[in-house]
């Protein structure tokens, strides 16, 4: 993940423009974030594929495709337990995508109430 913001008023690094430009890709799309919301949401945070496709409506190769997607983007963690996966948002990874995106001056506004 990048460290310093697109909005910190000087320019990104390519490099980082281009890590903060793939985990965005990553949550640019309904079933993706439709399973974010589902893991955060799961009983102890984490839930199994095997628990995940009913409510998306999409097949099991599908679903492991999507949560791979976000595992790479550093947004989910993977832990293989028997012969499921089970999976678990990573703790900072949304905080710092919100801080990235947030201007400078409404961070500090944020942090000050």
């Amino acid at each position: 993940m990048p460290q310093i913001s697109p909005l910190a008023g000087e320019p990104i690094e390519r490099a980082d423009a281009e890590r903060l430009a793939g985990v965005l890709k990553a949550l640019a799309d309904p079933a993706r974030l439709r399973l974010l919301s589902l893991i955060q949401s799961a009983t102890d945070g984490e839930a199994c594929v095997c628990d995940l496709t009913a409510p998306l409506g999409l097949s099991q190769p599908t679903v492991s495709h999507h949560l791979r997607i976000l595992t790479e983007a550093g947004l989910l963690e993977r832990e293989k337990r028997g012969v499921w996966a089970y999976y678990r948002l990573v703790p900072t990874a949304i905080a710092t995508i919100a801080d990235l995106l947030t201007p400078p001056r409404k961070r500090a506004t944020k942090k000050a109430r």
